[in-house]
């Protein structure tokens, strides 16, 4: 599959730049994406006035909770945990259900927001969603050469592929190869919240490109979950996002049937605003 050598826009790209809070780690070298050093540890900052706050390279805080991965002064992963396994739900396009969106040409992408098919492009508030792959196995040590397959509902709450008013689509759903950091980011929008769900992102992870070609060979298949304050702002503040906002009131994640045994190693950590956009990372622990 050809790799899509999109890069980040220049207003994700300053995002990533920014000062994360106490629970967050930064180090953003001449590896750029690649060299992020991310804790998926759930801390947020979500309103307008941190976005403003830029950081200069290299900055770092040292307090990561430790539950989910933490990074050492290196910007190595020192600790994580095994990403739980879930569900992929019923609208996964990965061969398991009659489709599967894994063997058309293109989908190996970085940029996720455009249809393969038709070109249209998925409206919402932008968001980075970026992913580091380690091995609990081997003293968190960064996978490269895997592949992750991610997808998440638009901004209305529907599926491309599935859901009737975009089932011509095939948007927010991308295959993306780790770097030799074990990281992987994808362009996307921020997903909306739908009645029953709590607002997540669904991925899978295979050994390889090659073999991310159909379900039977993902090794773990699992969610990501978007923080309370970070869904609050966007729902609030951005258009095409007013039922997620009512949606998210009756939800809660000690409640969602995926989230409610434990969220600790799936919550994002999240920086950005409503106007500049959002990053979202995770350290995605596998036994290999």
């Amino acid at each position: 599959m050809p790799q899509d050598s999109k890069g980040l826009n220049n207003d994700v790209q300053q995002i990533m730049a920014r000062q994360w809070d106490r629970r967050q780690l930064l180090g953003y070298g001449a590896g750029g994406t690649a060299a992020l050093l991310l804790a998926g540890c759930g801390g947020s900052s979500g309103d307008s006035s941190t976005s403003s706050t830029v950081a200069s390279s290299g900055s770092a805080s040292n307090s990561i909770d430790t539950t989910s991965g933490s990074t050492d002064s290196t910007g190595a992963v020192s600790s994580c945990g095994n990403i739980p396994e879930e569900t992929e739900g019923p609208y996964p396009a990965d061969g398991s259900n009659g489709v599967n969106v894994l063997t058309r040409s293109g989908i190996v992408r970085s940029d996720i927001r455009t249809s393969l098919n038709t070109g249209n492009v998925a409206q919402g508030v932008p968001l980075s969603i970026v992913l580091k792959l380690v091995n609990t196995n081997n003293a968190c040590a960064a996978l490269e050469g895997y592949a992750i397959y991610l997808w998440h509902c638009n901004r209305d709450g529907n599926y491309s592929l599935y859901s009737s008013s975009i089932a011509s689509e095939d948007y927010l759903r991308g295959v993306q190869q780790t770097s030799a950091d074990g990281v992987v980011t994808f362009s996307s929008i921020f997903p909306a919240c739908y009645d029953g769900r709590w607002a997540h992102i669904h991925f899978e992870v295979y050994r390889s490109l090659d073999a991310a070609m159909t379900y039977r060979n993902k090794i773990r298949t699992s969610q990501l979950a978007m923080p309370q304050d970070i869904c609050q702002t966007v729902y609030a503040n951005a258009s095409g996002y007013t039922a997620s906002q009512s949606n998210l009131s009756r939800a809660s994640l000690s409640t969602d049937n995926v989230f409610r045994d434990g969220y600790s190693l799936q919550l994002s950590s999240v920086t950005g605003s409503v106007t500049a956009g959002y990053v979202a990372t995770l350290i995605v622990g596998v036994a290999v």
